[in-house]
């Protein structure tokens, strides 16, 4: 088995594309204006308009911007120079400054305009850099 694609569903699909465009310096591929998705190395962020609903058995299915247990989360390679390019586009979103986390992970915190948190993270301990070195 093999993880490939987190979705996000959005009211406003362009808006939130556009955010995760900035952040990641992705280009999206979008599909049609429901639907786009930002491809890295291992995985793929989709992002899907609640029009996108009617495929998976309607609107009830999932509620945009009510996510408040999963947290995106973005390898990078300094995320202190991360929050130095985004922090003033991020600025209110901001959850947590970059901050070594006791798994061995230095961590940045905020939220994307639906209030998704997101993760930008740097292995910042010998066992975190182990772990995710290829």
């Amino acid at each position: 088995m093999n993880l490939v694609s987190i979705r996000i569903i959005t009211s406003n699909t362009e808006s939130l594309v556009n955010f995760y465009e900035q952040i990641t310096g992705i280009s999206a591929i979008r599909y049609t204006p429901d639907f786009a998705e930002l491809k890295t190395q291992n995985t793929t962020l989709a992002i899907g308009s609640t029009k996108t609903l009617q495929f998976f058995g309607g609107e009830s299915v999932a509620q945009p911007a009510e996510n408040r247990t999963a947290i995106i989360e973005f390898l990078v390679d300094d995320v202190d120079k991360e929050f130095e390019r985004l922090k003033d586009f991020l600025s209110s979103k901001i959850v947590q400054e970059p901050t070594v986390m006791p798994w061995g992970n230095k961590s940045l915190l905020f939220r994307d305009p639906d209030g998704n948190l997101v993760n930008f993270f740097t292995p910042a301990t010998k066992e975190s850099k182990e772990k995710f070195t290829v």
